[in-house]
């Protein structure tokens, strides 16, 4: 009986690390000041890699758009600029911040520049990709959709509008 009650708790005790995992990971804002997503445990989170100069980048609008809808009710939208393709986002954190708020009020959570692919992959996106693949990240504006335990609940690739129904399903869904 005993050794089964350690494998039980040993198990629980993995599946709980899992879960806390994403809150715990280093990550920077947008004014490159170190911080976690630990102020969003209990949210849903929409985690997209963003970029200024993408043929996507009006996708800010509908994230912006998405996230003023849900924001009061446990929902936040964490952006992550990314300069791995295309070199779509070559600016500064600042020349970045200023881009966003000016051409398209964005309000939401921005972070510093990372890596999403490649060795140096930011842990924080290697998790992602561990929990729900493809292990690649195939585009800018590729979309994580976390519960309020921080699993990755969907995917959507870069081509899904931040709006479209089945992404607003999965936001509400998420959020009962």
């Amino acid at each position: 009986m005993k050794p089964i009650l350690f494998v039980a708790t040993f198990l629980l005790s993995l599946s709980l690390t899992a879960e806390e995992s994403l809150y715990n990971i280093p990550i920077k804002d947008i004014n490159n000041k170190a911080v976690s997503l630990k102020a969003h445990k209990g949210k849903v989170m929409l985690v997209v890699n963003v970029a200024s100069q993408c043929g996507l980048t009006p996708q800010y609008r509908q994230l912006q758009a998405v996230y003023k809808k849900y924001d009061g009710k446990g929902f936040i939208v964490c952006g992550f600029p990314c300069n791995q393709f295309g070199r779509q986002e070559p600016g500064t954190l600042e020349e970045i911040k200023k881009f966003c708020s000016s051409k398209y009020d964005v309000s939401f959570p921005m972070y510093a520049k990372i890596d999403v692919n490649g060795e140096g992959a930011h842990p924080l996106y290697k998790s992602l990709k561990k929990q729900i693949g493809p292990a690649k990240i195939s585009w800018n504006f590729e979309k994580f959709l976390v519960g309020k335990n921080g699993k990755v609940l969907k995917r959507f690739s870069p081509g899904t509008k931040p709006d479209a129904p089945e992404v607003i399903k999965a936001i509400e869904t998420a959020l009962k």
